[in-house]
């Protein structure tokens, strides 16, 4: 599953890595203090309510897509 919470490494997320430069949800600038790691790439956000957003989404659709895959094999079999 893709990591979508805050990074806990000892190597610090920067800004300046950001793959984007306005939040996702709300369109404001990112923030220091909200960046997380999605596939590998730092994503920010303005704020750590949004980032923690973006991770219960990410988990709910991740959730979702395994929901759906255990289904189908259960079906094929």
């Amino acid at each position: 599953m893709p990591n979508a919470t805050p990074d806990m490494s000892n190597t610090p997320l920067r800004l300046a890595d950001a793959v984007n430069d306005v939040c996702p949800w709300s369109g404001k600038p990112i923030s220091a203090d909200a960046l997380t790691l999605y596939n590998g790439a730092v994503v920010g956000f303005c704020s750590p309510e949004c980032r923690d957003k973006f991770a219960r989404a990410v988990r709910s659709f991740e959730n979702a897509l395994q929901a759906r895959r255990a289904a189908s094999a259960g079906v094929n079999q």
